[in-house]
C-alpha cells in the first residue's frame, strides 16, 4: 500500500479488504471494553498502565506516577514541611500566604488579592476553570425563594427582580448534583462536609455580573438562610466560599474528569477497535487520542481508586466522587458536548448580553476553526452523503461509541449512526474539540484559580451556618482545609496545570499520517486560522489585569494527556 487514506469501499482488491478486517480483528482482541465502576462510561480493559497495549502506553520520558509527581510538586513548592500536618488549622486567612507566597504566579497572586470581591467571585463563572455552570435565569425556582424585598437595594434600575429576569439580567448557578453526595469519611480524625448551593447573579448597569443571593443547600427553610451581599461581612464571605468549594467538586469530577477525560477515552478505544490505520478518520483522530488511555489508566490506578490520592484532600473522596460521576453520566448529552449548542442550552450564546465571557467567545472561534478543517478533510474523502452511509467502518465506530462506551443510553442523544456529511463533520468536530480545546479550557487554569485555597477549598471541615450573624473569621479558618490537605491540594493543582515537555498543540501534526496534498493544504489553512485566533487573543489580552488565554491555540494540547 502507499500512504494514502482509503475508505473501506475504495478497496476493491480482496487481499486489501482482508488486510483491513484482520487488522481490526487483532485490535479488537487487544482493545477490549471494561467497566471500572457501575454506571460509568466504559473504558479500556487494563487495570494498570503496564497492561495497556504497547502502542498507547506512555513512552519512558512521559511515564507518570501521580504520587511521586505530587510529592515532587510539594517539594518544588517548598511545601514538604506542612505535607503531613493533617488536623492542623491555619491561624488566619493571611496565614495561608505562608505557603502561597513562594509559589504564586501573576494570576494566582491577583486571585489572592481580589478573591473576596464580588466581581471576581462572579467573574470565575465566566472565565475561571469551570466556566460551564452559569445559566440565564428564566424564573426563580421554588427551592430558592429569593424575594424582591431581599435584593431591591442591589438592583440598580428601579425594576423588580421579576422585571430584571424578563430583561435577561438575572443568571443562576445551581450545584444540585452535589445534593446527598456523602462527604469523605476516610479520616476518622477529620469530619468533612459537602453542600449543594445555589447562587443568583445580576448584570448591573455597568454590564458587570455580580452575586446577589446564595442559599447553601437545596431545601429552603429557617435553618438554610439566603445570604445576601448586604449581610455581615463574614456571613457573606463564607456563603461565597461554600459556592467556590462546591464549584471545585463539580469541576474536578464532572467538567474535567467525566466530560473531557472519560469521554475522550471512549472515542479513543472505539477508534482503535473499529477504524484501520488506513482509514481517513483514524488518521484524523489519532493525534487527539495520544496518551489518553494511559493517563486515565494511571488515574484509576493511583488517583481516583480506593485509598487513592483523591481521598487525601477532597471532600468528595472516599466514594462521593464515584457517585457524582455516576449521576452526571446519566444526564450526559450529545448536545451539551457540542460547544455552540451547549452555550444555547445555558441561554449564554448572546455576545451582546455579556461582553466579557471570553471562554465562550474563544471557544466558538476554535470550534469554528476545527469545523472548517474537518469540513475540508471530510469533503476530500466523502463526495456524498451516500458515501458516509456506506462506510461500514465509520458506522461501526459511531455505534461502538454509543452501544458500548455510552452504555446504549438513548437519552444521551448520541447518534447510533451517521447519515450525512454535515452530521459527520459535527461529530468529528465535537470529538476533537473535547480532547483538545475543552480539556485545555478547564484544565490549565487550575493553578491560577485554585492555588489560593480560600478561593477553591477542596474540602470544608465545619457545617454550613444555619443562621445569620454567627460567622467569625475563626469559624471560616476552622472550616477551610487544614495544612496537610492544603498541601496535597496545591501539589495536585500545580501538577495538573503543567504542559508536558514534548507537547504537541492544536494544528501540529508531527507524524505525517496523511500524505495527500489536498489534506496538507487543509492543514496549512487550519494552522493559519488558529494563528489568527491566537493573535486576536493576544491583542485582546493587552493591558488586562486578568488576561484570558486558556483557549489560545498555542496553549491547547492536541489530546487529553495530563
Amino acid at each position: 500500500r502507499d500512504g494514502q487514506a482509503k475508505l473501506p469501499q475504495d478497496d476493491k482488491i480482496q487481499i486489501l479488504k482482508q488486510y483491513r478486517e484482520k487488522e481490526l480483528q487483532e485490535r479488537q482482541e487487544i482493545f477490549r471494553w471494561n467497566e471500572w465502576q457501575p454506571g460509568f462510561l466504559l473504558n479500556i480493559d487494563a487495570h494498570t498502565h503496564s497492561e495497556l497495549p504497547r502502542d498507547v502506553q506512555f513512552d519512558t520520558q512521559k511515564e507518570i506516577n501521580f504520587t511521586s509527581n505530587y510529592i515532587k510538586a510539594m517539594e518544588n513548592l517548598s511545601l514538604n514541611y506542612f505535607m503531613n500536618m493533617f488536623q492542623s488549622s491555619w491561624r488566619s486567612l493571611s496565614d495561608f500566604q505562608q505557603i502561597f507566597i513562594h509559589i504564586s504566579n501573576a494570576a494566582s497572586k491577583y486571585v489572592m488579592q481580589h478573591w473576596q470581591e464580588d466581581y471576581i467571585f462572579a467573574y470565575q463563572f465566566l472565565n475561571g476553570c469551570n466556566p460551564v455552570m452559569i445559566k440565564k435565569c428564566k424564573e426563580i425556582p421554588q427551592k430558592f425563594p429569593v424575594t424582591n424585598e431581599m435584593v431591591k437595594s442591589i438592583l440598580q434600575q428601579n425594576l423588580t427582580l421579576e422585571e430584571e429576569i424578563q430583561q435577561g439580567n438575572i443568571f443562576m448557578v445551581d450545584y444540585k448534583m452535589l445534593d446527598g453526595i456523602p462527604a469523605n469519611a476516610t479520616d476518622p480524625c477529620t469530619v468533612q462536609y459537602i453542600a449543594a448551593p445555589m447562587c443568583l447573579l445580576y448584570k448591573n448597569t455597568e454590564n458587570k455580573i455580580l452575586p446577589i443571593a446564595i442559599q447553601i443547600n437545596q431545601k429552603p427553610g429557617p435553618d438554610n438562610p439566603i445570604f445576601l451581599p448586604t449581610d455581615a461581612k463574614y456571613d457573606w464571605l463564607l456563603a461565597k466560599i461554600w459556592v467556590r468549594s462546591s464549584d471545585f467538586h463539580i469541576h474536578q469530577n464532572i467538567t474535567h474528569l467525566l466530560r473531557t477525560h472519560l469521554v475522550s477515552e471512549v472515542f479513543a478505544v472505539a477508534m482503535y477497535r473499529q477504524l484501520p490505520e488506513v482509514h481517513p478518520v483514524f488518521k484524523l483522530l489519532m493525534p487527539h487520542t495520544h496518551f489518553t488511555m494511559a493517563i486515565n489508566t494511571k488515574a484509576r490506578e493511583q488517583l481516583i481508586n480506593v485509598n487513592g490520592i483523591f481521598d487525601k484532600a477532597n471532600a468528595t473522596g472516599g466514594g462521593g466522587h464515584v457517585q457524582l460521576v455516576q449521576r452526571a453520566t446519566k444526564i450526559l448529552t450529545y448536545g451539551s458536548m457540542c460547544f455552540p449548542e451547549a452555550m444555547k442550552l445555558n441561554g449564554m450564546e448572546n455576545k451582546e448580553d455579556i461582553t466579557y465571557y471570553f471562554y465562550r467567545d474563544d471557544g466558538l472561534k476554535v470550534w469554528e476553526a476545527i469545523k472548517n478543517f474537518i469540513t475540508d478533510v471530510v469533503n476530500i474523502y466523502y463526495h456524498s452523503d451516500k458515501m458516509v452511509c456506506e462506510d461500514t467502518e465509520l458506522q461501526a465506530f459511531v455505534k461502538d461509541v454509543f452501544v458500548n462506551g455510552l452504555r446504549d443510553n438513548k437519552a444521551s442523544g448520541f447518534p447510533e449512526s451517521l447519515k450525512t456529511r454535515e452530521k459527520l463533520i459535527e461529530y468529528l468536530t465535537m470529538v476533537i474539540f473535547t480532547a483538545s480545546a475543552q480539556h485545555a479550557g478547564v484544565n490549565f487554569g487550575q493553578f491560577d484559580w485554585c492555588s489560593w485555597i480560600p478561593n477553591a477549598p477542596p474540602t470544608m471541615r465545619c457545617p454550613p451556618p444555619k443562621e445569620k450573624g454567627t460567622v467569625t473569621e475563626k469559624y471560616i479558618i476552622e472550616s477551610l482545609p487544614d495544612r496537610g490537605r492544603s498541601c496535597w491540594h496545591l501539589g495536585a493543582v500545580w501538577s495538573l496545570s503543567q504542559f508536558q515537555n514534548s507537547e504537541f498543540f492544536l494544528g501540529m501534526y508531527p507524524d505525517e499520517h496523511f500524505t495527500e496534498e489536498p489534506v496538507k493544504k487543509a492543514m496549512l489553512a487550519f494552522r493559519k486560522n488558529l494563528n489568527d485566533i491566537r493573535n486576536f487573543i493576544q491583542d485582546r489580552n493587552k493591558n488586562k489585569e486578568m488576561p484570558y488565554y486558556y483557549l489560545s491555540p498555542d496553549r491547547i494540547p492536541n489530546s487529553v494527556a495530563v
